[in-house]
């Protein structure tokens, strides 16, 4: 006996099934991939967040840490203008220059606009000997120094008619640093231990300004 042969109704009905399994599936796919988006964008939003932190505690670390280096520098530096200070006085003495006073940080207002700074001043009746300090000389600090010195009597007129004589301290140089203050008619003075002593050559005459 053959088996039957499928209705028109039959084949209708397989057919149906068939189109609501695929609709079926198509939107549990579509389901999941909904899904799968979501938890994609809650890892970016997470990993955003977290790296907004990470890089705002690493921006705080490093404002600490500035913070920190630049107290450090500071007070080495008032240290440094501290030792020379004490010794200033006389060791220009003996290069001939008798000064009988000292001040530090010498601040004000240039009348063209900018600040000025001078670490130490040591002078008499007639000679002012401005000194800088710098813990690491540089070359360039050398040349920022002499411009400085150039603009001294403009900026400060009450020393209009005094003779100007400029001298760098330091503890540590850059290769060439030192002949070049020299050769520039500074004195160099060089900070060691608990003193600080003038390093030209005995034969050296300072720059009047």
């Amino acid at each position: 006996m053959s088996a039957a042969q499928p209705t028109f109704d039959d084949v209708w009905r397989m057919f149906q099934e068939t189109d609501r399994r695929f609709q079926e599936t198509e939107r549990l796919l579509k389901e999941k991939s909904l899904e799968t988006d979501r938890k994609f964008q809650e890892t970016e939003r997470l990993l955003k967040e977290k790296f907004q932190e990470t890089d705002r505690l690493f921006k705080d670390q490093a404002e600490e840490t500035k913070r920190v280096e630049e107290l450090f520098k500071s007070q080495w530096g008032r240290l440094m203008e501290s030792l020379v200070e004490g010794d200033l006085v006389n060791i220009l003495k003996r290069r001939g220059i008798a000064v009988l006073d000292t001040s530090t940080r010498l601040k004000g207002r240039a009348s063209a606009g900018g600040n000025y700074e001078f670490d130490i001043i040591a002078y008499n009746g007639e000679e002012v000997v401005v000194t800088e300090v710098k813990t690491t000389l540089k070359p360039k600090d050398v040349k920022h120094f002499v411009g400085k010195l150039d603009h001294f009597k403009a900026w400060l007129p009450r020393y209009t008619h005094h003779r100007i004589y400029g001298a760098i301290a330091y503890l540590t140089a850059d290769a060439g640093a030192e002949s070049m203050a020299e050769n520039r008619g500074l004195f160099v003075i060089r900070a060691t231990g608990d003193s600080a002593s003038i390093i030209n050559a005995e034969d050296f005459r300072p720059r009047g300004w």
